[in-house]
């Protein structure tokens, strides 16, 4: 586990990706001037108050 600048403890996980979706998120990245694990982090988030709305 490694722990970022915000204290909060990460776990590394890895997944396969649709390679143009790699693509589009690194220049997302440059684009915001984030880190991709940030905004993969803001993307699960986003799904998950999506489907928690859903009353799952």
């Amino acid at each position: 586990m490694v722990k970022a600048k915000d204290d909060i403890t990460r776990e590394s996980y890895s997944v396969r990706l649709n390679p143009d979706l790699i693509s589009r998120l690194k220049h997302l990245a440059v684009d915001e001037k984030k880190p991709i694990s940030q905004l993969i982090e803001e993307g699960i988030e986003d799904l998950l108050k999506k489907y928690s709305k859903k009353g799952r």
